[in-house]
């Protein structure tokens, strides 16, 4: 069971939530609405109309500056943390690239990733999947952490501003101004938000800390997680976890003002710009006009295992083509 305090900070948000009328879980689905008007969005002033879904499903705008007074009133005040990871690590755009082709599914990176921020095994930041192209084209691993966008639509529909893109690139999430709207996982086309619907995994132990942005600890019941990039690795000059705990250099991690990137595994620095050319790296859903900062490299020179069940049908392509 929640603490008071937690149950007290659960509360405010509940009754910010019924000032504005916004629905619950059952309706937030239609912030998907809002994404084809993350462009415009994107810059936020006071005084500016935002939507919101009321609990009779009618999609009304209300002040910007309203949303944040009333939120104001519920909220703590900005911690030293806070203000350093709004304002981020200045003349730096990181930048990750992820050679598919090294993957091998050691889920390092997951179990470095669950380990640092205290999550549960399923909430990793990071999702290994196995990909294949066809029955024809040999399986490969996928790692998809968030995509860190330069224009990210999570950003665009979040009513409060708890979730917000840095100067240096990363997109991170305030869970000391998040409402438990989830307008953002709605609106994020790669999957990469998850809700905190049970109490996080150590919230009796975290309790006592002083909330760190650039970490998302403590966890906070009703909020939304997500990857940080390391955030705070990052501040001290070191790589994120995923990419210093990989055995099989997957990682390259970087800033794009320096055209530089090191490899987790070996410490190689290599050119970027060099590295993407020669590799015809690619981005994914770049259709949508989302930009990401995550960069992947083809799963090149990947041997099909052959399997004796795909000798029949060999034979048969081998007898067509002599006809």
């Amino acid at each position: 069971m929640p603490d008071k305090e937690e149950t007290s900070k659960i509360n405010s948000r509940r009754k910010f939530l019924q000032n504005i009328g916004l629905v619950g879980a059952g309706s937030v689905l239609a912030g998907a609405t809002l994404f084809s008007s993350c462009e415009n969005q994107n810059k936020k002033k006071a005084g500016d109309k935002i939507k919101i879904l009321t609990a009779n499903n009618e999609l009304l705008e209300i002040d910007r500056k309203d949303a944040i007074k009333s939120l104001k009133k519920t909220s703590l005040n900005l911690t030293e943390y806070q203000k350093l990871g709004r304002e981020g690590i200045k003349g730096k755009k990181w930048i990750w690239v992820i050679d598919l082709a090294k993957c091998k599914n050691a889920r390092k990176c997951m179990n470095a990733c669950v380990s640092a921020h205290h999550l549960r095994s399923e909430q990793s930041h990071i999702n290994v999947l196995k990909m294949e192209e066809s029955k024809n084209t040999p399986p490969y691993y996928m790692p998809k952490p968030c995509q860190h966008c330069d224009n990210p639509p999570c950003v665009a529909v979040c009513p409060v501003d708890a979730t917000f893109k840095r100067p240096d690139g990363i997109v991170l999430i305030d869970n000391e101004r998040c409402i438990g709207c989830r307008f953002c996982i709605a609106a994020c086309p790669y999957g990469a938000r998850t809700f905190n619907w049970i109490a996080p995994k150590m919230n009796k132990e975290d309790k006592d800390l002083t909330y760190n942005i650039e970490l998302n600890l403590p966890e906070r019941l009703g909020t939304i997680t997500k990857c940080l990039m390391s955030a705070d690795r990052l501040r001290e000059g070191k790589l994120p976890y995923c990419v210093s705990q990989c055995p099989n250099g997957v990682y390259y991690f970087g800033d794009e003002n320096e055209d530089a990137v090191t490899n987790g595994t070996t410490k190689e620095t290599v050119r970027l710009s060099k590295l993407l050319a020669d590799n015809a790296a690619y981005r994914l859903m770049e259709e949508l006009g989302t930009k990401p900062r995550v960069y992947y490299l083809p799963p090149k020179n990947k041997a099909y295992p052959f399997q004796e069940k795909d000798r029949a049908e060999t034979n048969e392509i081998i007898k067509e083509s002599d006809l």
